[in-house]
C-alpha cells in the first residue's frame, strides 16, 4: 500500500542521515588523531631540543648534532602540517556536514509531513463518499417501503381516503429524499475521484520526487566530503615533502672529517710525547733513592738534593711539578702493603714491603696520565673545593690558550659595549649643551666618569690576559719542531743528553735511579715558570696522625716514617689505601692508611 511505501522511505532516509552522522563522527575522530599526533611530535621535538646555557648547547657545534637539530626543527614544521589537516577537515567537512545534517532533518520532516497530510485528506474524502453512499442507499430503501405502503393502502377499500392521501404524500417525500441523496452521492463520488486522481498522480509523486532529490543531494554531499577528505591531505604533501627534503639535506651535510677535527681542536693539549726510555742494565749496581726529586739528582758527587727543595727542580711535564708527577704516577694506583704481622717493627728487618709488586712501567703511567682526568690534589694551584686559577694554569697549554683567547674576546666585547654607551652619552651631552632646555649637561658627567673607569679596568684586564696568552703562545712548540716539552727545560753539560727521560729511569721496585756511568750533573735553571707553582700555598692541614709502624718509603711519592712519630694529614684516604701526610714544609708524601692512626680536625676547612 501507499502507507507502506511511506514507511519504507521514512526508514531509508533516516538510515541515510545516520550514515552521514557516522561519517561526521569518523572525520571528527580523525581530526583529533591529527591534533594528538601533532602535539606528540611537537613535544618530542621540544624534549630533545638543547637546553639553553647548558653543556648540550655546546655539543651542537658538530655537523651531526646540527643535522639532528635541523631534524627536530623540521619535525616541528611537520607537526604543524598535521595541525593544518585537522583545522581544514574541521572547517570544510565536520562543520559543513553538521549544518547540512540539521537542514536535511528539517527538510525530511517537512516532506513526510506533507505526505501524511495528503494521505489524511484522501482518507477523509473516502469517508465522506462512504457516508453519502450509505445515506443514498438508506433513502432508497425508505422510498421503496413508502411506495409499497401507499399501494397497499390504496388497494384496501376499508381505508379512508384521507389515509390513502397521507400514504401517497409520504411515498412522494421518500422518493424526493432518495433523489436528493442520489444527487449528493453522485457529487461526492465525482469529487472523491477527482481528489484521488490528484492524490495519486500529483501530490504523492511530487512528495516522492522531493524525497528522492533530498536523498540524492545527501549522497552527493557525502561523496564531495570524501573527496575533500583526500584533498586536505594532498594539499600538505608538498610542504611535508619539503620538510623531508630539509631533513635529507641536513643528513647529507654531516661531515665526519670536520667533526673529528673539531674534537681534535677541542681536546688538543699541546703536550709533546715523552722520549724513549733507555735500557736498564741490572748487571750494574744501582743506587736506590727515597727522595721525590731523584729525577734531578746528580751522581757525580754522590749527594742528593733535599726533598721538595729549591726552585732548581726540573719538570717532566709542563704545569706539573716533579714531585706532583711522582705522586700521580705511584701512590694512587697501587694497593698499600698490609701492616706487619707483629707489633714490633724489629720483626720485619727491612720494614713493611713497599708497594712495588704491582708497579707498572713508567710509560704506562705516562699513558694513563695522558688519557685520564688529572686528580685535583696533583695541582697546588687548585684549592680544595675552589675554582680554577684565573690564568687557567691548571689546563694543558693548548686548552689554556683557547680559554685565554676566549676571555680576551669576551673582555673586548665588554669594552666595545662600554665605548658605545660612552659615545651615546657624549652625543647626549652635546645636545644638552646646544639645547639646555632639553636637559642638564652636567647630569651625564657622573655616568661618563664611571664608564671611563670601567673601560680602563677592562683594558687592564685585557692586557693581563693578553700577557698570559702571549706567554702560552710563546711556549707552545711549532708543529715542525722536535719534542722539547720535556727536554727543553734542562741544560745538561753533555749536549748529547737531550732526552729528559734519559736522565732518570724507573727501577723494578718503583724507585727512580740514575745510571752509575752517568757522572754529569744536571743544571736546571730556575725560571719564572717554576715560580708560578712554587710561590703558591701548600695544601692545608686537615688533621694529625700517629705512625703505628715504621714505614720506609722506597717508592716515588711515598715518605718514610718511624713508629710513634706524629705528622700532619693533608689528604684523606680516597679509597685507594693511601693517606697523604706532611712532616715539614719540604717533606710530604703518601703512607699506607693502615700504618697510621688519623685524627682529623673537625674545624679544618
Amino acid at each position: 500500500s501507499l502507507q507502506d511505501q511511506f514507511d519504507n522511505l521514512e526508514k531509508h532516509t533516516q538510515w541515510g542521515i545516520d550514515v552521514l552522522e557516522k561519517y561526521i563522527k569518523f572525520v571528527k575522530e580523525r581530526t583529533e588523531i591529527e591534533l594528538s599526533y601533532a602535539k606528540q611530535l611537537r613535544n618530542l621535538s621540544k624534549k630533545y631540543q638543547p637546553k639553553k646555557n647548558s653543556k648540550e648547547e655546546e655539543e651542537y657545534r658538530y655537523t651531526s648534532t646540527r643535522a639532528f637539530l635541523a631534524t627536530l626543527n623540521e619535525m616541528n614544521d611537520y607537526a604543524g602540517q598535521h595541525e593544518v589537516i585537522s583545522e581544514n577537515m574541521t572547517s570544510l567537512i565536520t562543520g559543513e556536514l553538521t549544518r547540512y545534517v540539521q537542514e536535511l532533518k528539517q527538510e525530511r520532516k517537512s516532506h513526510f509531513h506533507d505526505g501524511r497530510k495528503a494521505q489524511q485528506h484522501i482518507e477523509t474524502c473516502w469517508k465522506q463518499l462512504e457516508a453519502s453512499k450509505r445515506r443514498f442507499e438508506r433513502d432508497c430503501k425508505e422510498a421503496d417501503r413508502a411506495q409499497q405502503y401507499f399501494e397497499k393502502m390504496d388497494a384496501d377499500i376499508n381505508v379512508t381516503k384521507a389515509d390513502v392521501e397521507k400514504a401517497r404524500q409520504q411515498a412522494q417525500l421518500r422518493h424526493q429524499m432518495a433523489e436528493d441523496s442520489k444527487a449528493e452521492y453522485s457529487s461526492t463520488l465525482q469529487k472523491f475521484n477527482s481528489e484521488q486522481h490528484e492524490h495519486y498522480y500529483t501530490h504523492i509523486p511530487n512528495i516522492f520526487q522531493k524525497i528522492q532529490e533530498m536523498e540524492e543531494r545527501r549522497i552527493v554531499r557525502i561523496g564531495e566530503s570524501m573527496k575533500t577528505f583526500a584533498e586536505v591531505d594532498r594539499q600538505v604533501i608538498p610542504i611535508i615533502g619539503k620538510c623531508l627534503d630539509e631533513i635529507t639535506k641536513a643528513a647529507e651535510s654531516v661531515d665526519h672529517k670536520n667533526d673529528s677535527q673539531m674534537v681534535i681542536e677541542a681536546f688538543k693539549s699541546g703536550f709533546e710525547p715523552p722520549g724513549d726510555i733507555e735500557f736498564e742494565d741490572f748487571t750494574q749496581p744501582m743506587k736506590r733513592t727515597v727522595s721525590e726529586s731523584s729525577l734531578s739528582n746528580s751522581r757525580g758527587d754522590g749527594k742528593s738534593e733535599p726533598k721538595f727543595g729549591g726552585k732548581s727542580k726540573g719538570k717532566l711535564w709542563p704545569f706539573i711539578k716533579k714531585n706532583k708527577l711522582m705522586s700521580l704516577l705511584t701512590s694512587p694506583h697501587q694497593p698499600p702493603p698490609p701492616p706487619p704481622a707483629s707489633a714490633s717493627p724489629s720483626a720485619v728487618p727491612n720494614g713493611p714491603q713497599s708497594p712495588k709488586q704491582q708497579k707498572e712501567p713508567l710509560s704506562h703511567r705516562f699513558n694513563e696520565f695522558m688519557t685520564s682526568k688529572p686528580k685535583i690534589h696533583c695541582f697546588r694551584s687548585l684549592k680544595r673545593g675552589g675554582a680554577g686559577p684565573e690564568d687557567f694554569s691548571n689546563l694543558p697549554p693548548e686548552q689554556r690558550r683557547k680559554k685565554l683567547q676566549q676571555k680576551v674576546d669576551e673582555l673586548n666585547k665588554d669594552i666595545q659595549k662600554e665605548l658605545d654607551q660612552r659615545d651615546a652619552l657624549t652625543k647626549m651631552k652635546d645636545v644638552y649643551i646646544k639645547n639646555p632646555q632639553m636637559g642638564d649637561a652636567a647630569s651625564v658627567d657622573h655616568r661618563l666618569s664611571e664608564l671611563a673607569q670601567n673601560i680602563e679596568k677592562l683594558r687592564l684586564e685585557v692586557q693581563k690576559f693578553e700577557g698570559w696568552l702571549a706567554e702560552v703562545e710563546g711556549r707552545l712548540p711549532a708543529r715542525n719542531e722536535q719534542p722539547r716539552r720535556q727536554s727543553g727545560m734542562y741544560e745538561p753539560q753533555n749536549p748529547s743528553a737531550v732526552n729528559s727521560c734519559a736522565q732518570d729511569r724507573e727501577s723494578p721496585d718503583g724507585s727512580y735511579t740514575e745510571e752509575q756511568s752517568q757522572e754529569t750533573e744536571m743544571k736546571v735553571p730556575a725560571t719564572d715558570f717554576d715560580d708560578e707553582f712554587d710561590d703558591e700555598e701548600p695544601l692545608p692541614t686537615i688533621g694529625t696522625c700517629k705512625a703505628l709502624y715504621t714505614f720506609e718509603g722506597q717508592n716515588e711519592g711515598t715518605i718514610s716514617v718511624a713508629e710513634g712519630e706524629m705528622l700532619y694529614v693533608i689528604e684523606e684516604d680516597k679509597g685507594d689505601g693511601w693517606t697523604r701526610i706532611r712532616r715539614n714544609e719540604d717533606e710530604e708524601g703518601y703512607v699506607p692508611t693502615s700504618y697510621v692512626e688519623v685524627y682529623l680536625d673537625k674545624n679544618a676547612k
